[in-house]
């Protein structure tokens, strides 16, 4: 039962569940937000007052492709929304703290005399010993 204590309690289970928790959240305002506000802007528009009822029938099968229309203008914005508010701030900052990359060596130690040499030297300037090559 410890071991068990011990994973849910390291830190990245809970951040998890929270980041769970939070994006579900996220997801019922942005749906509300697209149906009722920008589905009924959008619909009237197009003279329709929902996109909901928009259907067509095939042999007496009902498809209806309106709330597949809501879905995906609520996944649009959902996508933008984490792109621009957690995509974008997250790069910059990374970006800001993370260490930009170390130059190659542009010395090497001789093996024999263990003075320092130029990288592409193929021998040494103060014991002559010959240096393999560079790469």
């Amino acid at each position: 039962m410890s071991g068990f204590k011990a994973f849910l309690l390291r830190g990245n289970v809970v951040d998890l569940a929270i980041g769970i928790v939070i994006g579900a959240a996220f997801g019922t305002v942005v749906q509300a937000l697209v149906r009722d506000l920008l589905t009924p802007l959008i619909a009237a528009i197009f003279r329709k007052p929902d996109f909901s009822t928009l259907s067509f029938t095939v042999n007496h099968s009902i498809f209806r492709y309106g709330d597949f229309i809501n879905a995906v203008i609520a996944f649009i914005i959902i996508a933008a929304a984490v792109y621009y508010l957690v995509v974008v701030p997250y790069i910059r900052l990374r970006a800001r703290f993370d260490r930009p990359p170390e130059p190659p060596p542009q010395m090497k130690k001789c093996p024999e005399c263990l003075s320092e040499i130029p990288v592409q030297a193929s021998r040494c300037a103060f014991c002559t010993s010959p240096q393999p090559a560079a790469g």
